[in-house]
């Protein structure tokens, strides 16, 4: 009869970051500090603006957030994008 095996295995959480851009109307704070160049402070300008001026009607609307300007925003046009508001 064979005796059983005893295996030492530990279980490490893992988890997904959704695919393809982070959509503006959607996307939570801590969603946005995630994306380059953007901190605390800024995600947080981010998402005050949407809430004051409703949600954003394209990418480009982010020139009007106070601190960004053209050169952060060519870093966040292939890693963001405006869908339907929740």
């Amino acid at each position: 009869m064979d005796k059983p095996v005893e295996i030492a295995a530990v279980v490490v959480p893992v988890s997904f970051e959704e695919a393809g851009p982070l959509d503006l109307n959607r996307a939570t704070a801590a969603e946005l500090e995630k994306l380059p160049g953007i901190g605390p402070v800024l995600a947080k300008r981010i998402v005050e603006w949407r809430e004051t001026h409703g949600p954003f009607q394209s990418v480009q609307d982010l020139l009007k957030v106070p601190g960004i300007g053209p050169k952060k925003l060519e870093e966040l046009l292939d890693r963001v994008t405006v869908g339907p508001p929740p």
